[in-house]
């Protein structure tokens, strides 16, 4: 099953720096991406929206006024699948990502995010071939530097993933990213006054369709490991209310929320138009 789920989009406001926390969304799980890879010419629709789960802490740097939620971030974009070749897939897409902080900012002017992805399917390669999947997302159209206090989109991340079905366990997938260092930052300040860059780190997940209640009803679980605002652990549910319409319900909790924001909670609808 393909997962397109979105990355929530906000900023992170410190004394007027801001930086895009979400992502473009090319197929995921429920916060990073996965292995799977539309098919050819499947044009599929995410309509995603992230919701704060409680009024914001006043040690936050997100800008929001304290003890009040930050608005709800709304993502729509499609992704299509552009390769005829079986063992070789490949998708691209972009989405219009608002809300949040950004509103407040001035983002939302910068509201366009692409991605792309190239991979090739479990077994295709040799006999129990894992899936491989290369690809780049959250390439907004605001550059910046946020270490020293500008507006930015611009997080350009690229990743790879490899993943492995076994039986009974589920799916299991691993691999590493890194992006714009400029833009994707903690709350730490380094020896000359700029914040400390955390572009890189391990991506993680296990899914698995419930077969034995319903093929229907599938669960994933995930992590994006770092202190800036992608760093994130998340979790959740997807039922498939027809063979081309699914919705995933799901929580994010994120790893640093002076940078992030409060934890939230995501409803992502998923169409194919094939």
């Amino acid at each position: 099953m393909i997962r397109a789920s979105c990355i929530a989009l906000a900023a992170f406001a410190i004394c007027g720096i801001a930086a895009t926390i979400a992502s473009a969304t090319p197929s995921t799980q429920i916060w990073i991406p996965s292995t799977d890879v539309q098919p050819y010419k499947t044009f599929h629709l995410n309509l995603d929206t992230y919701v704060r789960t409680t009024k914001e802490d006043p040690a936050n740097l997100t800008g929001a006024v304290s003890n009040q939620n930050l608005p709800p971030v709304y993502v729509i974009g499609p992704t299509v699948g552009v390769s005829p070749f079986e063992k070789v897939q490949a998708e691209v897409g972009f989405d219009l990502i608002y809300g949040g902080v950004n509103t407040n900012l001035g983002l939302d002017k910068y509201p366009l995010y692409f991605h792309a992805k190239v991979g090739t399917p479990e077994g295709s390669l040799f006999k129990l071939s894992p899936a491989i999947a290369v690809g780049g997302y959250n390439f907004g159209t605001k550059s910046g530097d946020a270490r020293k206090g500008e507006l930015a989109t611009n997080q350009n991340i690229f990743y790879g993933l490899v993943a492995k079905t076994i039986p009974v366990v589920g799916r299991l997938s691993a691999g590493y990213f890194a992006g714009n260092k400029k833009v994707l930052v903690k709350d730490t300040l380094d020896a000359g006054g700029n914040f400390e860059s955390d572009e890189k780190g391990v991506l993680l997940s296990w899914d698995r369709t419930l077969a034995e209640i319903s093929d229907k009803i599938w669960v994933g679980v995930d992590y994006q490991g770092s202190e800036s605002a992608v760093g994130a652990f998340n979790f959740g549910v997807s039922y498939a209310f027809a063979k081309n319409v699914s919705v995933i319900l799901g929580y994010d909790v994120y790893s640093n929320r002076k940078v992030a924001g409060e934890n939230t909670v995501t409803l992502q609808v998923d169409i194919n138009f094939p």
